[in-house]
């Protein structure tokens, strides 16, 4: 009984999660910048997306339909993050830097291959924020598809005092999602070539992330 009530719990904790995220999204203006450069690989639907960990609510909204993996940390955020993914469409891998890692990895890898897009989250579970993690790089390397930084922002939000920052628009709102320069990771990459573009999509994540925010006049935590 205990585990049937459990289980019970996550699946409305996923319904009720995908619902506010559509009330507060269906209601806004969603504008975007750079898509025509990313355009020709979006189309394909076969792209690794990184997102900041403060900046992945809006989405799932906007590729829900997709066939799209994303790594999910095994802790109890993890968890609520995860049966909102299921409830958009999504495949949740779970596994984290910390914990799972590896499998994980080698899970999203086959996806990959396979055919499905990949939302990655490069400074999560626990930050450090802003800090791109190397696993990502791995994943490009061995797949061949594009890397497509993306962020966003809003005219009305509120940012959490959690270590990330992470932000929540109001419904009724403005929101604007920029895509960076794509780029592609070798197959015969070597650790220093890797280093370089690690650092390339850390930079091209902050930057595009700013020119979000400074769009509705507001200053990056």
């Amino acid at each position: 009984m205990r585990k049937t009530l459990t289980e019970l719990k996550w699946r409305l904790t996923g319904i009720l999660g995908k619902a506010v995220i559509d009330l507060i999204f269906s209601t806004s203006e969603i504008e975007s910048e750079g898509y025509a450069r990313a355009e020709k690989y979006m189309r394909n639907r076969n792209v690794i997306a990184p997102i900041w960990h403060s900046r992945i609510l809006i989405f799932g909204y906007l590729y829900r339909g997709w066939n799209v993996a994303s790594m999910v940390s095994k802790s109890h955020d993890g968890e609520i993050i995860a049966r909102i993914l299921r409830q958009q469409g999504f495949v949740p891998v779970r596994g984290s830097s910390s914990r799972g890692g590896a499998r994980a990895l080698a899970e999203l890898i086959r996806l990959v291959k396979k055919g499905y897009s990949a939302v990655l989250i490069p400074d999560g579970p626990r930050g450090p924020r802003y800090k791109v993690q190397p696993g990502i790089m791995s994943l490009a390397k061995k797949t061949g598809a594009p890397v497509i930084p993306v962020t966003y922002s809003a005219k009305k939000l509120y940012f959490f005092p959690s270590w990330d920052r992470f932000m929540l628009p109001r419904p009724l709102n403005r929101c604007r999602v920029i895509y960076g320069e794509p780029f592609f990771v070798p197959e015969n990459a070597d650790r220093q070539t890797e280093e370089i573009l690690r650092l390339r999509l850390e930079n091209e994540l902050c930057r595009i992330t700013e020119k979000a925010d400074r769009y509705f006049g507001h200053k990056t935590p």
